[in-house]
């Protein structure tokens, strides 16, 4: 099986809480995240410093994984607003 990967993104979200994401993300087994930094040249304080984050599901998602995932982005979706860009 190929792994797949997203990319999520959520509007004006601070560095920290991308960080949060990430680590409630990883304990999902078979899940593997990382940030994708800010491609703006130009500094502005209301975006973050993150423009973003990948999820990969491996081999070893666990049972139940892609809905637990789906939970841990819901919760910050109702907070943030996310838009999500799937690639293979």
């Amino acid at each position: 099986m190929e792994n797949k990967r997203d990319q999520i993104s959520f509007q004006k979200m601070p560095l920290a809480v991308y960080r949060e994401v990430s680590a409630h993300l990883r304990q999902v087994r078979g899940v593997e995240v990382g940030l994708i930094p800010q491609k703006s040249q130009q500094f502005d304080y209301s975006q973050s410093q993150i423009s973003g984050l990948w999820i990969e599901y491996t081999d070893a998602l666990e049972s139940g994984g892609r809905e637990r995932v789906n939970q841990i982005l819901a919760y910050y979706q109702n907070r943030y607003g996310i838009s999500r860009e799937e690639t293979a």
